[in-house]
């Protein structure tokens, strides 16, 4: 049975092959080839990859991504097709998944949303439940940036709180466009924001995400 992760994990690789190595995306100063290097060095290069998290490390995880980054583009979309290696925690299905299916989809819309022909993608009513899902358990994380208030509303009124404070910025769209707002990718999102005006320009600008 196929999972979310693998199958975002080949959409992001067609993706990335279909703009060539030298497209934008919307990670501020990374191409495809940077893109692609970088999901690479995340699975298979965890003695670098923990630059992610620890600043001190971050010096490391630069070069290698940057060494990476030289390989063949072909080479990199080989990789990623083939996942990770046997011995790496996102070679275990619920690491792929837990860890993985939201990693892949931001990425994926990263290449999409930065073609300025680009059109939205429906997702299907399972995946768009599965994202929520995450989102709800990441919201107090991603939105801890915030300077406002937070609160992130799907159409059918099921909320989460991602950062408490006032005034009070809601923002309303389906699960897949409410993630990609909560990882920073604001001007990207399709979500319609309610509150104080200064309030809603405050969030628009914030820092939000990982």
């Amino acid at each position: 049975m196929s999972t979310h992760a693998k199958r975002e994990r080949l959409l992001l690789a067609d993706l990335l092959e279909g703009a060539g190595p030298d497209a934008p995306t919307l990670c501020e100063g990374w191409t495809t080839r940077d893109l692609a290097a970088h999901v690479v060095v995340r699975e298979r290069r965890a003695d670098a990859a923990g630059g992610l998290i620890v600043k001190p490390l971050a010096g490391r995880l630069e070069r290698v991504q940057r060494e990476f980054s030289e390989k063949p583009y072909d080479e990199l979309l080989r990789l990623i097709r083939s996942g990770p290696p046997r011995l790496s925690p996102y070679a275990l299905k619920q690491v792929d998944e837990a860890a993985n299916t939201v990693e892949f989809y931001i990425h994926s819309e990263d290449v999409r949303r930065a073609r300025p022909d680009f059109t939205p993608r429906e997702l299907d009513p399972v995946f768009s439940d599965a994202l929520w899902s995450r989102l709800e358990k990441a919201a107090r994380i991603l939105g801890r940036k915030s300077p406002v208030g937070l609160v992130l509303r799907r159409p059918d009124g099921r909320t989460a709180v991602a950062h408490r404070g006032a005034p009070v910025v809601t923002a309303t769209g389906e699960p897949g466009e409410l993630l990609l707002f909560a990882f920073g990718r604001q001007a990207a999102a399709d979500v319609g924001l309610d509150g104080d005006k200064d309030a809603v320009a405050k969030a628009l600008e914030a820092g939000l995400g990982l």
